[in-house]
């Protein structure tokens, strides 16, 4: 069904955006992409993509963008633990809507966006749905993220335009940033940490089990339907980083408690300021890495069929394969 299809996908040499593609390309679709920076544009060029370099804010890229297209996969977004809610809204709410509003008047039938669970914030429920309330926890990608939702679900008028929203957990695998690269590089200097032990639940999701549940989710037209998409696995942080280190060689990572952790990030960036280094970690990631509980994925599988096929095990092999071969350092923006 998705053969032969047109699929435009916004941040394609992104962790998400460029994986995507490849596995687009291999079911037959025709792929073609649209990237902020030129310098990320090579690898989807060498899969034969067509890609247009300009911003999701842009109107008239858009439009040129999403002409001709059936389905959009928007993966763009400012993916940062704090900052200015301004330069979040920039991306995440107007980029987003603008890329919505521009695949409407296109004719496009089919849009996907890619939210995240954070929508929930930090303290939601075990096995948390679909239906719960979120929360912004005053944190400026959270509030954005859920500001996108909610003014792009007003867009949604099937049959002719229809928005699916996937809320993914952790997406790790090659290429990722937050869950592979960043740690990494920062156990190579002995300088990463994880928190209370490492109790609570990393929602990690391999990329490829993402991409399926996105697949299925074009597939079966599920217009107007928001999605949790993790690996369903109850993985603690500590059991995760673990892993990680082992995979690359290196010592287990140690613990600190929580508000030591903060405090010390915090000098840290304080620091880096000073010496007019770019910040590389806010104290804010210790929110984010001692999430408590699981989400529930229950209606990806009653309503998609979702079943995640690579499980953490699998995935750190991948991972593995490609670290070994991978100069991490050169991907830090």
């Amino acid at each position: 069904m998705l053969k032969n299809k047109t699929l435009l996908i916004t941040e394609i040499g992104g962790f998400i955006g460029m994986r995507a593609a490849e596995l687009a390309v291999a079911q037959g679709m025709k792929v073609c992409g649209l990237q902020s920076s030129s310098d990320k544009t090579r690898k989807a060029q060498n899969l034969g993509v067509k890609v247009i370099t300009g911003s999701v804010t842009d109107p008239a890229i858009a439009q040129e963008a999403c002409t001709g297209v059936d389905i959009v996969l928007h993966t763009a977004e400012v993916a940062k633990e704090g900052g200015s809610i301004d330069q979040f809204r920039d991306i995440n709410v107007g980029g987003t809507i603008n890329m919505a509003k521009a695949a409407k008047n296109a004719g496009v039938k089919t849009f996907v966006h890619i939210s995240s669970v954070l929508v929930y914030g930090f303290n939601y429920p075990d096995r948390v749905t679909e239906e719960a309330p979120l929360a912004n926890e005053k944190n400026p990608y959270c509030q954005s993220k859920i500001e996108a939702e909610k003014a792009l679900l007003e867009l949604n008028s099937p049959p002719d335009f229809g928005i699916t929203i996937i809320r993914p957990g952790d997406v790790y695998g090659p290429g990722s940033i937050p869950w592979i690269v960043r740690p990494l590089l920062l156990m190579r200097q002995k300088l990463f940490a994880y928190a209370n032990e490492g109790r609570g639940v990393i929602n990690h999701v391999y990329v490829d089990n993402l991409i399926d549940a996105i697949f299925l989710a074009i597939e079966k037209e599920t217009y107007g339907e928001i999605f949790n998409v993790t690996d369903g696995q109850e993985t603690s942080w500590k059991e995760y980083f673990v892993h990680l280190a082992d995979i690359a060689g290196l010592p287990a990572p140690f613990s600190m408690p929580k508000d030591e952790l903060k405090l010390f990030l915090q000098l840290r960036y304080q620091g880096q300021k000073l010496f007019r280094k770019q910040g590389d970690l806010l104290p804010e990631v210790v929110d984010f890495m001692t999430r408590p509980y699981a989400y529930s994925i229950t209606k990806a599988q009653n309503v998609l069929s979702y079943e995640p096929t690579v499980d953490l095990k699998e995935g750190m092999r991948r991972t593995q394969e490609w670290v070994q071969k991978t100069d991490l350092q050169k991907l830090m923006p």
